[in-house]
């Protein structure tokens, strides 16, 4: 058997991953998060009058609990599944967003007439470009993170991603196929229609700045603080700034079993849209004592059974409970009679 296409791909996929400077886990981000998250450990810790060493600012960012959790483990095993099979499997099931925005565009074309170039550097109109794309990135975001939550049948495959009894960067990727691939489709819509709107103002094709495919601004907060989301370091923005980015912990905040936290913080990077709509928590400056996972000690916790096939059944039979109300006539009420 010729093992060489597999291979090929094994590594095209490594490569794609760690060292293509826009990937969402690139080893230059990592690295950036991992020097942030030293200089904010060793000042504390300077603050306190205690040593700062590098073996125990390491102990600190790297807690053996965490490391060699079970829910660590089931991480890397996702991340192992997100990397190199999810894209075989589900593919097709994936929207373009530049279909989507060339559709909008001809759709707006065809209703109002064509646009001249307005005459405006290119600079311009590509900063433009990449903000909307940006934004409606991080709209779609909030909305599919909202539905997921408040919808049971898609809360039962987002579950998943909240089973998390700890932290790390690689429980970003503790996500269960069914909840990528409707994410992944809604960001198409979102980020499909702002590029067709985008490109009828601007009477033509515009592309936004990108590092390796991806939204130059999304890249910027992934080297800032996105992996640092999912990590037990707290590092809370409040103020003015609390209302507009979200900080690790507001994310950390979004994770809690307290329940004053469900359905809070649903954004990715920026807070503002939890803001508007009503969903934003704002963390304390001070570190707050939080629990993470859904029902951690159930049965088969953090394996394939519990959180890759189980989801699927339980989907199954909220949505038969739901088919069963439906079907049930309505009882018909009996006429009211007149008071004397």
């Amino acid at each position: 058997m010729d093992f060489s296409p597999g291979i090929s791909y094994f590594l095209g996929q490594l490569g794609k991953a760690f060292f293509a400077p826009g990937s969402h886990v690139s080893l230059l981000s990592l690295l950036c998060a991992f020097f942030i998250a030293l200089v904010v450990v060793g000042a504390r810790r300077f603050k306190k009058g205690r040593r700062v060493r590098l073996k125990s600012l390491l102990r600190a960012l790297f807690p053996k609990h965490i490391v060699m959790s079970r829910s660590s483990l089931a991480d890397l095993g996702y991340f192992y599944f997100n990397l190199f099979l999810f894209g075989i499997i589900f593919g097709w099931a994936l929207l373009s967003y530049e279909v989507l925005g060339h559709s909008v565009a001809d759709l707006l074309t065809a209703t109002f007439g064509p646009r001249q170039p307005p005459a405006l550097p290119i600079f311009v109109s590509r900063t433009v470009i990449t903000v909307m794309l940006f934004l409606a990135y991080e709209l779609g975001y909030w909305l599919n993170h909202y539905l997921s939550h408040r919808i049971p049948f898609l809360w039962e495959f987002h579950k998943v991603h909240h089973s998390a009894t700890v932290l790390t960067p690689l429980t970003n990727f503790r996500v269960h196929p069914v909840y990528m691939c409707i994410f992944l489709n809604i960001l198409a819509v979102f980020t499909g229609l702002a590029n067709g709107v985008g490109d009828y103002l601007f009477g033509q094709t515009t592309h936004q700045y990108g590092l390796s495919e991806n939204n130059l601004i999304l890249v910027f907060f992934i080297y800032l603080y996105v992996h640092l989301q999912h990590t037990q370091l707290w590092i809370s923005f409040t103020g003015w700034l609390g209302h507009l980015l979200m900080s690790p912990a507001h994310h950390q905040i979004h994770h809690s079993r307290n329940p004053d936290h469900f359905n809070k913080n649903l954004g990715s990077c920026l807070a503002l849209w939890d803001w508007l709509f009503g969903t934003l928590y704002i963390p304390s400056g001070e570190p707050e004592v939080l629990e993470f996972g859904v029902e951690p000690d159930r049965p088969h916790a953090h394996t394939i059974r519990g959180e890759f096939i189980a989801p699927f059944g339980h989907a199954a039979l909220l949505l038969k409970q739901l088919i069963e109300r439906r079907s049930q006539p309505v009882p018909l009420r009996a006429p009211e009679q007149k008071r004397a």
